[in-house]
């Protein structure tokens, strides 16, 4: 998967004229800026530091924390057009940066913070996208976990597995998901969810949501179909009798389309 093309795919349906490959050559763009300075320079680590100095130092990326919930942060476009965005979205830009360069970086799935690792032969680092790529060892992440819970949750190795592309990309639709919950656009969290469906088509939380959305948005046949087979995929749900309760005022006319939850 070319992951900045999933992205910006992603953010095409925010933008139906977005030229993607445009957003493309901008990021080899900044690859190639970065060779320029290195000249005939190629080992890794130099060629990190450089990276993280053109993308942090020169170019002024940042990270969001004034409008950390403008969906804008989640459109790699933007990102790129403004400068800012979220965790995630700086990483896809640090890790296709680092890609076109042979860096051996990959994405890491931490707790409520997405991370870059530069993978070596010889040393392993962590790299925060959001904090102006600062750089710790391994063994530091318990200070960044700490800042997020407060000291209340101990670091475990699982929280620095490697995030694959499609986990990414998951990852991206899901943060679009919330915050367009948060301000109740049924109609761009449908859109998300279906994208979301795409890619995991049995996924039984996203099931149970596009089922929710499209009552809320007055399609209650389609509702009705699709939270059905929400039930089929999940007949143990917790929320089963909740579900059959609006699956049953759906087919009675009893919905109201500003009820309920859409997760």
């Amino acid at each position: 998967m070319n992951l900045a093309r999933a992205a910006l795919l992603v953010a095409s349906e925010e933008y139906p004229q977005l030229c993607v490959d445009l957003y493309l050559a901008r990021l080899d763009q900044v690859a190639e800026e970065v060779k320029d300075r290195l000249a005939n320079e190629t080992a890794p680590l130099v060629v990190l530091d450089e990276v993280i100095r053109t993308l942090y130092v020169r170019r002024k990326l940042s990270g969001n924390r004034d409008a950390y919930y403008d969906p804008r942060n989640s459109f790699l476009n933007d990102v790129l057009d403004r400068g800012v965005g979220i965790p995630l979205t700086l990483a896809i830009v640090l890790l296709e940066v680092g890609w076109r360069l042979d860096l051996p970086l990959e994405g890491v799935n931490f707790p409520g913070h997405f991370l870059v690792r530069y993978a070596g032969s010889e040393v392993r680092l962590l790299i925060d996208p959001f904090d102006g790529g600062r750089i710790r060892f391994e063994d530091e992440a318990q200070q960044l976990l700490d800042q997020g819970y407060g000291g209340v949750v101990a670091m475990r190795s699982s929280f620095l597995r490697h995030a694959s592309r499609r986990e990414m990309l998951v990852r991206l639709l899901t943060n679009l998901k919330g915050i367009y919950a948060r301000v109740g656009d049924d109609r761009r969290a449908l859109a998300v969810v279906d994208r979301l469906l795409m890619i995991r088509p049995t996924a039984p939380p996203e099931s149970r949501s596009r089922g929710m959305l499209l009552a809320r948005l007055g399609r209650h046949e389609e509702a009705v179909r699709q939270l059905e087979a929400y039930l089929r995929v999940s007949p143990t749900a917790k929320d089963r009798d909740q579900v059959l309760e609006v699956v049953q005022a759906l087919r009675s006319g009893r919905f109201a389309d500003d009820a309920g939850e859409a997760e």
